[in-house]
């Protein structure tokens, strides 16, 4: 008897959007494995950028986009019957094909603009809308409701540290998986799945068990012009995000 086909779960944010503490909250199911930003390398190639460990970036992860594809329709690590994917939406330049994300059931990871600037200004001096991801994760989207025929699931941050059981299971019952409790904590420190570029991005989340409460942010000045440029993105997938039941 052949094993059933695994469930391999694409979600997609921007990022300083909890997107490492839902890889956590994945990769502690016993069913799941996760891999940590796959698509890094080959946008730091193609754009040139200096990103912090940048050449750590690019000696650990393959820059040929059809090289990742592969790995990621390949066979599961551990052979688990889920493959949680965590991409980055800025991540997918237009020169990387999109045909292998009908094998996924994708799902988008979104947080009001206000508060991923706050975070993301804290790790690096400079930051661009495009940086933010918010364009490339609407055009992901509104590409993936046209293949679909209806919206995939959106699930808000805000959501999640309000009341992580309920958003948690909301967002499973979108992608036809059980909810499992064991999403909500898990053990502090680094993990093996993490990537290369974790001593500069993951202090917090690697001191975590949980997903926390929603810290204070303010903006000076304020508003903010690029949190302002990015809430019509922001929006447009909000007015689609799951309701988690109270």
């Amino acid at each position: 008897m052949t094993n059933p086909e695994p469930i391999r779960i694409a979600m997609w944010s921007g990022p300083r959007n909890l997107s490492t503490a839902m890889m956590r909250a994945f990769g502690n199911r016993p069913d799941t494995a996760v891999i940590d930003e796959p698509f890094y390398a080959a946008y730091l190639a193609q754009t040139g950028l200096d990103h912090p460990m940048r050449n750590e970036v690019l000696s650990a992860q393959s820059t040929d986009w059809r090289e990742i594809v592969t790995t990621l329709l390949g066979p599961v690590p551990d052979n688990r019957a889920i493959f949680y994917q965590k991409h980055m939406t800025h991540h997918m330049l237009p020169s990387i094909g999109r045909t292998w994300l009908a094998h996924c059931r994708n799902a988008f990871l979104i947080r009001a603009p206000e508060h991923v600037l706050q975070s993301y200004r804290a790790r690096r001096d400079t930051v661009s809308l495009e940086d933010l991801g918010y364009p490339q994760q609407a055009a992901l989207f509104d590409a993936e409701c046209d293949r679909r025929g209806t919206p995939p699931p959106v699930i808000d941050a805000a959501d999640i540290l309000a009341n992580p059981a309920a958003a948690l299971a909301a967002l499973c019952h979108g992608l036809e998986i059980p909810f499992t409790a064991e999403m909500l904590s898990w053990p502090p420190g680094p993990r093996p799945t993490d990537g290369v570029w974790a001593p500069a991005w993951y202090a917090a989340v690697e001191q975590s068990t949980g997903f926390g409460t929603a810290p204070p942010h303010q903006l000076t000045p304020s508003p903010h012009p690029l949190a302002d440029a990015a809430r019509p993105f922001y929006d447009h997938l909000r007015r689609h995000k799951l309701t988690p039941s109270a």
